[in-house]
């Protein structure tokens, strides 16, 4: 092989290795955007419930907040929704989860976890452990047995 012919295949693998390159920041910027519209939704998501308590003086039955998964900009990328509205009562403490959902990614750079609304009206991302752990502490038996889990 001579050296244009050297010089060719060492451009030909250069650009095959900034073209995946390439494609792997999408599809990570791509769950990036999927998790951050998400995590966007359920804010907004919180708005209406934290409305709905303060108006009616108890949370919303689970047929309302399911349907706000369709109704907040990008509520589809929230996924299936979880609701504890009528485990947890209207006194529940502050940081009780009120509402989640799970996301998964087959991002390397993005870890899978769940979308938290709490009952004060906090909106934040967990990781696997620390939600299971959470939720486990604040579930009753009544609950895991309603849901089946």
């Amino acid at each position: 092989m001579d050296k244009r012919q050297k010089s060719i295949l060492a451009e030909f693998f250069t650009v095959i290795a900034v073209t995946a390159l390439a494609v792997i920041g999408l599809i990570n910027f791509k769950d990036w955007v999927n998790r951050s519209e998400a995590l966007q939704a359920m804010r907004e998501a919180s708005v209406r419930i934290l409305e709905y308590d303060k108006e009616n003086g108890m949370f919303p039955p689970e047929s309302y907040v399911k349907r706000l998964r369709d109704e907040v900009q990008g509520g589809v990328r929230m996924g299936q929704l979880q609701y504890r509205g009528l485990f947890i009562g209207h006194t529940a403490e502050p940081n009780e989860i009120l509402l989640y959902s799970e996301k998964e990614y087959k991002s390397s750079f993005l870890d899978d976890g769940y979308i938290v609304l709490f009952v004060d009206g906090t909106v934040k991302w967990m990781d696997i452990e620390q939600f299971e752990e959470m939720l486990s502490e604040q579930q009753t038996d009544f609950e895991i047995h309603m849901l089946g889990k």
